[in-house]
């Protein structure tokens, strides 16, 4: 088995000491950002073991434009199903409540987190390079047989979610991360930890702590940049990790500052899986991205 943990590992040589930490940065942060009462209320309902199905659909149908986009998402051959799923609480049992606890999350998100400046965090680029993850996370756990796939789309939809909490909650030092990422002077992941002392993956770990996702699907965003760091979920983590590094390879050349991500050798092991694959996952992804992109993003949002 390989080592998972090192003595000098990548947080202890370039972290300093931060002015907040990511729980103070995300404590309260459901309310700040305005998510829809609809979010709040299901992330409430799905710690009750005797809600059902039809419980949380009758509170999701509340708001229409989630309902719609939710319905888009699991009617899409991204999911594949073999019949048109018209409500809300059937589409609750088919694809499961802890996936659609994330589901609700995202399509939240996208709406929640509209309003962020573009010299602060290109929302266009950032959604882009979400979907694909969470397309590619998908098929990559197909192949290695993992049940449920679904689940790491929403993973690696979620991963940076971080980046939008900074973006929003400390704006100006996200502007001077950006501004020394385009000089050169380091990844962002590095520049987070100079500037604020922590980094995106810390943050979005911690939010979905707090707001009591899945451990599995909080472990995969904390670790996706240092898979080997993590103690549980190693699959998923090893997974998204993945999915993050192939999305940048995908993304080169179609922006100026794509960014760079080594895949850890850890991941290719922990998973079974080798640099083979990349080019049919591409193929694969291609059709997938554009659907996944259509049923998830509002025009506004759209690069085309």
């Amino acid at each position: 088995m390989t080592q998972r943990r090192s003595s000098n590992s990548y947080q202890d040589r370039t972290q300093t000491k931060p002015k907040i930490t990511p729980h103070e940065l995300v404590s309260g942060v459901v309310r700040l950002v305005s998510l829809p009462e609809v979010c709040i209320r299901v992330n409430e309902m799905l710690e009750d073991p005797k809600i059902n199905a039809n419980d949380i659909g009758k509170v999701i149908c509340q708001d229409t434009g989630l309902t719609a986009r939710l319905l888009k998402i699991v009617n899409s051959s991204f999911y594949g199903f073999p019949s048109r799923i018209e409500t809300v609480s059937r589409a609750v049992t088919v694809i499961g409540l802890r996936e659609l606890r994330g589901l609700v999350l995202a399509a939240s998100a996208v709406e929640a987190f509209s309003k962020i400046p573009n010299d602060v965090l290109n929302m266009v680029k950032f959604w882009r390079h979400s979907v694909y993850c969470g397309v590619v996370a998908k098929l990559l756990a197909q192949r290695c047989h993992v049940l449920h796939s679904e689940r790491l789309f929403v993973a690696g939809l979620l991963h940076d979610i971080g980046k939008l909490i900074i973006s929003h909650r400390l704006p100006g030092e996200a502007r001077e991360i950006l501004r020394l990422q385009k000089e050169n002077q380091g990844s962002d992941l590095e520049l987070e930890r100079q500037v604020l002392g922590f980094d995106h993956a810390m943050v979005g770990g911690e939010l979905l702590k707090v707001w009591q996702m899945p451990k599995t699907l909080m472990y995969a965003v904390r670790h996706h940049h240092q898979p080997q760091e993590s103690d549980d979920a190693i699959i998923d983590v090893a997974l998204v990790h993945i999915a993050n590094g192939l999305t940048f390879v995908a993304e080169q050349g179609l922006e100026e500052e794509y960014g760079e991500h080594t895949i850890e050798p850890y991941a290719w092991q922990t998973t079974g899986l080798n640099e083979s694959i990349q080019d049919g996952i591409f193929k694969d992804a291609g059709e997938l991205f554009t659907e996944a992109l259509e049923s998830i993003l509002p025009r506004s949002y759209r690069p085309y």
